[in-house]
């Protein structure tokens, strides 16, 4: 594991502990190695997905994170751009999510009850593990933003 896999994993799972949910823990890592190209009304867009889109325990949180965050290197400002290049990462990276954890439903993956004890420690080891994985993700696919 390279410094820059093992800083996403660290940084994202600091950030969670100190109060941040899973999809503002790596939406907020990843802008701050990225240089901050989002600034903090951009990063407010991040809370509502966490806990599986606000508690629903629908799409994991910091899956969807980590979707925003590719669309920073494919993603489309205007309807005349392709959509495609943003697909294909959304898609690849959603499968490489469930080859490692199986499921990307929030409530498939974390079993325990919303912000007890055992749902936050899966929960800190999922948002740690997620910034890894899109880290490596990043650096396999050569992205540049």
């Amino acid at each position: 594991m390279n410094d820059a896999v093992l800083e996403a994993r660290s940084l994202a799972g600091n950030k969670f502990k100190n109060g941040l949910n899973c999809t503002e823990s790596i939406v907020h890592t990843f802008n701050e190695m990225l240089g901050n190209p989002l600034n903090s009304e951009a990063l407010k867009m991040a809370t509502g997905f966490g806990g599986g889109l606000g508690h629903a325990g629908c799409m994991c949180g910091a899956l969807t994170g980590s979707v925003m965050i590719l669309g920073l290197f494919k993603g489309r400002v205007d309807p005349g751009q392709a959509r495609e290049p943003a697909y294909d990462l959304a898609h690849d990276f959603h499968d490489r999510f469930v080859s490692e954890y199986g499921a990307t439903c929030c409530r498939a993956l974390n079993l325990h009850a919303f912000d007890s004890p055992e749902h936050l420690r899966f929960c800190l080891k999922l948002t740690g593990g997620t910034a890894k994985l899109l880290m490596e993700f990043i650096q396999e696919k050569e992205l540049e933003a």
